[in-house]
């Protein structure tokens, strides 16, 4: 790699993109397990979750255990052991759900009855063209069925899938 610099640091880093993605799951009959999984954004409206992290070259380095849908991004970032197997010249870069977190490069948030500035849009448009090779992975499991329809195994065995 040269040493040209991007929005997300130097090109000598390597660069990781971290996201989490939804499995939807059956209403489960339980509602302790109902508010468990949880998961608006489910096709059932119940999930659970998995962060994958891929490179630029779309390979897949890094797969969580999955959660339940109702845990946040950032837990499930900060629980996965990514962190452990990562040094100081790896960068990770994400979407906005990531951004309490001091070791990932995050989009700018606007500010409250605010605007970015044409910088930090700029940056912001960086930052989203590399997440893309993410949310394409994440799109390709699902096209290809590995985790795009509603999980019909029991609970209990679905983390022998993850």
């Amino acid at each position: 790699m040269d040493s040209r610099n991007t929005a997300h640091g130097p090109e000598k880093h390597q660069k990781l993109i971290v996201d989490s993605t939804s499995i939807a799951v059956p209403k489960p009959e339980d509602s302790q397990q109902r508010k468990a999984y949880l998961h608006p954004k489910s096709a059932t409206n119940y999930a659970s979750i998995i962060q994958i992290a891929c490179d630029f070259s779309h390979r897949i380095v890094h797969v969580s255990e999955y959660y339940l849908g109702s845990v946040h991004d950032i837990t499930i970032f900060r629980e996965s052991g990514l962190l452990e197997h990562v040094n100081d010249s790896v960068q990770i870069i994400a979407d906005k759900a990531y951004i309490a977190e001091e070791y990932v490069i995050t989009p700018k948030k606007k500010p409250q009855k605010g605007e970015l500035t044409s910088e930090e849009k700029s940056f912001n448009y960086e930052i989203n063209s590399a997440r893309a090779a993410i949310e394409n992975i994440n799109q390709r499991i699902k096209t290809y069925a590995i985790i795009g329809s509603i999980y019909r195994g029991t609970i209990d065995d679905f983390d022998k899938i993850t």
